[in-house]
């Protein structure tokens, strides 16, 4: 019996081994037992703290209405305030929202940030609605949240499906319902425009960590980042910018692929240009400067880095047995189903985990609170350098915890995490 069965049948929850949030959890266990951690502690992360679901009517542009289902799960704040993103996307529901929240809670305490973790998001595909639907769709369920969010309580983020633009939709809402709110009410989420209160760094933020990870971790696998050849599935605001700054620093793009397709170039394929046909296009499909290849050649393309940058479980075994890299790097949350991660562990590849590629933008979503909070706007040096602090010392916490323990990084990253939420309840103690 693993350590999630134990907890789960104490509990009395359901056991699903193919289920994202009992795998999420079982891999937090996991860790618990190997730090030793109290049993309270396994009892309490095993289940978010709280679980909301709502469900609101739109009205559509042609005068119909459209009843659609919200989620906000909290799943721990004894850090500080739940934060994570909202998702706009088919794909949401309860489990898969809740496996993400537990995510956020062992990222945030990975990289000692103090927030707690959420998630959050609404079963639809936003690119079937117009703008004018969104924006009604977006207010309408921030409203529904009501007070069980805000600047002190629990502030969303940009994640799949929305954007700086959502975000402020979202804060203007949260801003206009109530008076009181219309000095601090900023800080309410974060991703927002530039021009209204967002940070610097914050639409590169994911990326940049993925590259400071990378500096830190690369001479453990003998590569040299001006060296590097790797290839990316998932070319949105992760992706691209993740593509972008490794070419920066002479890493070279072999293969790409999307929903729309897959590219290879041998020479290298250039990711600014790739980016900004990306964004006319709404795809990789067709872009003129590499060639089009099948999605089987594309997990085939030898490199020495594969970049999984899209959705959560993406890439199971078959697609795993056909990869020929030396190190997968999560940018993604959760993208190796776990017969995926067994295959290629046995194989000998290296995998840096999502809970410490993928905090940047947690990280910089910090800074934006913080800025807030403090009425002030921060230059992109500073967060750049305060980023590049923050996600080192995370890796190096890492990779000592990976010696002492003679564990895989995914094991130390969540030890890590966990010693730190630990020490936590230890100080604060369980209320009453």
């Amino acid at each position: 019996m693993n350590a999630a069965t134990r907890v789960f049948e104490e509990l009395n929850f359901e056991i699903k081994q193919d289920n994202i949030y009992y795998q999420t959890i079982n891999n937090l266990l996991a860790a618990a037992e190997r730090i030793n951690a109290p049993h309270r502690l396994r009892l309490i992360l095993a289940q978010p703290k709280n679980e909301l679901i709502v469900h609101f009517p739109v009205r559509m542009d042609d005068g119909s209405f459209r009843l659609f289902k919200g989620y906000r799960v909290q799943h721990n704040n004894v850090l500080g305030p739940y934060k994570g993103g909202i998702r706009y996307d088919n794909s949401v529901h309860l489990d898969h929202i809740k496996a993400l929240a537990a995510v956020m809670t062992i990222k945030c305490a990975l990289v000692q940030l103090p927030l707690g973790g959420a998630k959050g998001g609404v079963q639809f595909d936003p690119r079937t609605l117009s703008a004018e639907e969104l924006m009604r769709l977006t207010r309408r369920f921030t409203s529904a949240l009501g007070n069980n969010i805000g600047p002190d309580i629990d502030m969303p983020a940009p994640d799949v499906g929305t954007n700086a633009q959502i975000m402020a939709w979202m804060a203007d809402t949260y801003m206009n319902l109530d008076a009181s709110r219309k000095l601090n009410g900023l800080g309410i989420v974060t991703g927002k425009p530039l021009h209204f209160g967002g940070s610097h760094g914050r639409e590169k933020a994911t990326g940049q960590g993925v590259v400071y990870v990378l500096e830190e971790m690369l001479p453990e696998y003998g590569i040299a980042m001006d060296k590097t050849t790797f290839s990316l599935i998932g070319f949105g605001n992760v992706g691209s910018w993740t593509g972008k700054l490794l070419q920066e620093r002479g890493a070279v793009l072999r293969a790409v692929g999307d929903h729309t397709g897959f590219l290879y170039r041998a020479e290298g394929i250039d990711t600014v240009r790739l980016d900004e046909y990306v964004r006319r296009h709404g795809g990789v499909a067709g872009y003129p400067d590499a060639d089009e290849i099948s999605e089987e050649e594309f997990y085939k393309v030898q490199v020495d880095l594969f970049i999984p940058a899209a959705l959560e479980q993406m890439i199971d075994r078959p697609k795993a047995e056909l990869l020929n890299c030396r190190v997968v790097v999560e940018a993604a949350n959760i993208p190796l189903q776990p017969e995926a991660e067994n295959y290629l562990v046995e194989k000998g590849v290296g995998i840096l985990p999502a809970v410490l590629c993928n905090a940047g933008g947690v990280t910089v979503s910090f800074f934006e609170w913080k800025q807030n909070r403090q009425a002030e706007t921060w230059d992109l040096d500073v967060v750049d350098r305060q980023l590049k602090i923050m996600i080192t010392r995370a890796a190096r916490r890492v990779k000592e915890i990976a010696r002492e323990t003679g564990s895989d990084l995914r094991m130390a990253a969540y030890c890590a995490a966990l010693q730190h939420i630990d020490r936590v309840y230890e100080i604060r103690g369980i209320f009453p």
